[in-house]
């Protein structure tokens, strides 16, 4: 890809470089920090939006994987109810609920699908600009493939996410909120029941309204977290703000996902910032998992 191709597809070029990947100051999953070189590499400037995975979808006759029916034989255990095609909705809480348990803010919903978030009866009509979601790597994998493009690994997302900031909490610096200025989409108030919404979004926000990274570089924390091609291999004994399995069965190997979301909530889950990971398995898909593709020089 050449640098006129690359820019009018909302790319970015990033150079080689070395950084201090991960973080000692949060979460177990993200220690140690060490040092990590990355060749160079050019990466969307934002997440994939639902205009642009519709077009995707319209070329190829692509089938998600949250349209799809599970078999039976990869979760012998499962409710025969989990079976059915869709996908894990988040759904707010009346009041304050023990954080160690996710079942209670997430729902699996038969018909939730990219083009249904919340399931039968919602639509992305107007949310053409906002991050896809209800996304397994599968369909990331694929649209990247029709795109020319990859999924990043978490070493090339943690290096474009941190905007040439080394070693700064978030992607614009230390500061939470900046004079006061909400810096990315993200979860403000007592999760799971009480958001404020001082940053003006409930639930995903079309891309691009936040400022960008020092790479120019939009949403890489907060609004939706995303898939990497790595293996998420370390036993998480952090509180996970992301969501259970549709039906756990041991039988799918987890992926890690980068950058948090719009439900990441400082009492909860300070998740929004460059060294921050989870390990989501590879079958699931949810309302706040998205995806941006890299393209690497031959």
């Amino acid at each position: 890809m050449d640098t006129e191709e690359a820019l009018r597809q909302g790319m970015r070029w990033l150079p080689a470089g070395t950084f201090s990947m991960g973080d000692e100051r949060f979460y177990p999953e993200e220690r140690p920090v060490r040092e990590v070189t990355v060749a160079g590499f050019w990466i969307d400037e934002r997440p994939v939006t639902v205009a642009e995975f519709r077009r995707f979808v319209k070329e190829t006759g692509h089938v998600t994987v949250a349209e799809q029916p599970l078999d039976p034989s990869d979760y012998p255990d499962a409710d025969a109810a989990l079976l059915r095609p869709g996908s894990l909705v988040f759904r707010g809480t009346s009041g304050p609920v023990d954080l160690s348990d996710p079942t209670s803010w997430w729902e699996y919903v038969p018909g939730a699908n990219w083009r249904r978030p919340e399931g039968p009866g919602s639509d992305t009509y107007m949310r053409a600009s906002h991050p896809v979601v209800h996304v397994a790597p599968a369909d990331a994998e694929a649209y990247a493939s029709w795109a020319g493009k990859a999924l990043p690994t978490e070493a090339e997302w943690e290096y474009a996410a941190r905007g040439g900031l080394e070693r700064a909490v978030f992607a614009w610096g230390d500061e939470l909120a900046p004079g006061g200025r909400a810096m990315a989409n993200s979860w403000q108030g007592e999760f799971p029941w009480q958001n404020l919404m001082t940053d003006g979004w409930l639930g995903t926000s079309p891309v691009g309204s936040f400022p960008p990274n020092g790479y120019g570089l939009l949403d890489m924390t907060g609004n939706v977290w995303e898939w990497t091609t790595d293996a998420f291999d370390v036993i998480q004994t952090a509180r996970s703000c992301c969501a259970p399995t549709r039906a756990a069965s041991g039988r799918h190997p987890s992926r890690v996902v980068k950058g948090g979301s719009h439900l990441c909530a400082p009492n909860y889950c300070l998740r929004f910032r460059p060294a921050a990971r989870q390990g989501e398995t590879t079958d699931t898909s949810t309302a706040h998992i998205g995806f941006r593709c890299i393209v690497r020089p031959n």
